[in-house]
């Protein structure tokens, strides 16, 4: 049996946490337009939510992912 962990890292990273955080300050701000009825708030948040992935990628190819020479991890 090996000892090594197959562990991806489960999105431990720079990048990871950088899509999170601008996906959800998108959920939650539209939640608000929404009950504020502000519909092109609404919009502007389903597009920055489309942004999030898009920029957690970006980061991620540019060495701030799991496996990127930029990211170093951390020891719980």
């Amino acid at each position: 049996m090996s000892t090594e962990s197959a562990d991806p890292g489960h999105g431990h990273s720079p990048a990871a946490w950088t899509a999170v955080v601008i996906m959800l300050l998108a959920v939650v701000i539209g939640t608000f337009a929404f009950w504020f009825d502000a519909p092109w708030v609404v919009v502007g948040t389903a597009v920055l939510f489309v942004i999030g992935p898009i920029v957690g990628w970006i980061m991620a190819k540019a060495g701030y992912g799991v496996n990127g020479p930029k990211y170093s991890p951390k020891e719980h």
